[in-house]
């Protein structure tokens, strides 16, 4: 029995025009995007008001497309910006609103980098609703069964086949004559994201500044407002507000800000600059599952570094409780990641941050040289997927410990490295000991000495600086060919 199709309703679009101007060309994709959404929110809301008209209701994200002939004549210090041979390329691409500033340099770098214009138009990749409608505050998705019809028989629906890390993880297969990828994220894939992103930090995705920090000690959070007023009270500082979760948002130092009633699963706030230039703060938590959710989503977003900043044990009896350890290479063992970045891959340490980061700790510490080097130590971080480590039996995780040269561990930073390298996304590692339970020293509460509360103090501020170090480095030297597999996307 053939089954009955209804028929496709959606709305006119113009026909693809070629584009040799960056900004022409994404204000085109805003409007096609404008477009697509609403007329998918004013269909919904006119189904969840007067039911279905009969049709399925469909829009499309807009496309953007480049065809070259030729290999492209480019500055070899240059990682991104062009494709890698002749042929076609394309990317569907949402929120162009969002992402206009990173949409501009990509294609401006495309069209001189090859000589010849991109093509922006409708794609054949239907918008689910939820995406749609994600950002009409006056509009909310029912759940399954709600509503007086069955949502995916009217309307697409996020289709997690082909939402996925494909691109990025370097695992896409195309054939001769296919058409291949200019972003290493779909559209789908980043709608997902932002749609995460707004849940689990409680404060939406154009907060989101280019310098990322993660942290694992909720102290920090409170360092960071007060460092955040101290700025805006500065207006040489650059910066232009600070948002707290639930997108409370202050211009004035001496602004309050009211709390929100639950806090998110990973409290996020955000000190912010022109074009994104600002500094964000995630407070992710213990354990590498938190670390690889956040940077999951976070990586869409395109940020220019990402730093861990948080508390970690250390392994040698030579450190003391406060010392600062500087990751330089990382020892894997939270297992989140295997089935994307597996473990035999090298996750290196990234010369241009580990310069910014030995810098800032010199800046804030005031102190350099042999003197640097008696509260910090460079070496292995070994990240672990089990809390409570130590209660196993010691043979095995402490040889392993030792074969490594680890000098701190840690639950997440060698997951939000290697994430980093998975995504192309810059990263570091700068953490502070807070015990060393392989000695029998464990910071009991209240017996915490000047040293180290002095050290906690100055921690988040040093990552602070190192990503100010980072703010005014070229944007082709921080994403450098470090990162860079050999079939890459055009887009960074």
């Amino acid at each position: 029995m053939t089954p009955i199709e209804i028929p496709t309703a959606t709305t006119a679009v113009p026909a693809p025009e070629a584009f040799t101007n960056a900004k022409d060309a994404v204000d085109r994709l805003c409007d096609l995007y404008q477009t697509a959404t609403r007329y998918l929110c004013k269909e919904f809301s006119d189904a969840l008001k007067n039911g279905p008209r009969g049709q399925r209701i469909r829009a499309y994200y807009p496309e953007i497309r480049i065809t070259t002939t030729s290999f492209a004549q480019i500055d070899s210090r240059l990682s991104f910006g062009h494709v890698a041979e002749p042929g076609a390329y394309a990317a569907t691409i949402t929120r162009p609103d969002l992402f206009r500033h990173y949409l501009e340099q990509q294609i401006e770098l495309l069209i001189e980098n090859h000589k010849v214009p991109v093509i922006v138009g409708a794609s054949d990749t239907p918008i689910p609703v939820h995406f749609a409608v994600a950002n009409d505050q006056s509009i909310s998705v029912p759940q399954d069964g709600a509503a007086a019809f069955t949502l995916r028989d009217i309307f697409d629906v996020p289709d997690l086949s082909t939402t996925n890390d494909d691109i990025v993880n370097g695992v896409l297969v195309t054939s001769n004559g296919d058409t291949k990828p200019l972003s290493p994220f779909t559209a789908q894939r980043v709608d997902y994201s932002l749609a995460r992103l707004s849940h689990y930090t409680a404060t939406d995705p154009e907060h989101f500044q280019n310098h990322v920090l993660f942290t694992n000690y909720q102290f920090y959070v409170a360092e960071f407002e007060a460092y955040a007023r101290k700025m805006l009270a500065d207006p040489k500082s650059g910066y232009t507000s600070f948002v707290s979760t639930g997108n409370v948002e202050i211009t004035d130092a001496e602004a309050p800000i009211t709390p929100v009633d639950k806090q998110p699963q990973m409290p996020t706030y955000h000190l912010k600059r022109a074009n994104g230039s600002g500094i964000t703060l995630v407070n992710i938590g213990v354990g590498p599952s938190n670390a690889k959710t956040a940077t999951d989503h976070i990586a869409v977003l395109r940020p220019h570094a990402w730093l861990m900043v948080g508390h970690c044990a250390g392994l040698r009896n030579s450190q003391s409780l406060g010392d600062f350890v500087l990751a330089h290479a990382y020892l894997r063992e939270d297992h989140v990641l295997d089935d994307d970045l597996p473990v035999w891959v090298p996750i290196p340490a990234l010369a241009e941050v580990q310069i910014a980061l030995e810098n800032a700790v010199a800046d804030v510490t005031e102190l350099k040289d042999y003197d640097l080097k008696r509260i910090m130590r460079t070496g292995t971080v070994a990240t672990i997927d089990n809390r409570n480590w130590e209660l196993r039996e010691h043979t095995g995780p402490v040889q392993r410990l030792s074969q490594s040269r680890a000098v701190a561990l840690d639950m997440e930073s060698a997951t939000i490295a290697a994430n980093g390298y998975r995504f192309r996304v810059p990263y570091g590692t700068l953490l502070c000991v807070s015990d060393k339970p392989l000695h029998g020293e464990l910071k009991l509460p209240g017996m915490a000495s000047d040293f180290y509360k002095s050290q906690v103090a100055r921690h988040l501020l040093i990552g602070i600086r190192a990503m100010e170090f980072l703010r005014n480095m070229p944007l082709e030297r921080l994403h450098s060919r470090k990162l860079r597999s050999f079939d890459e996307t055009a887009f960074l």
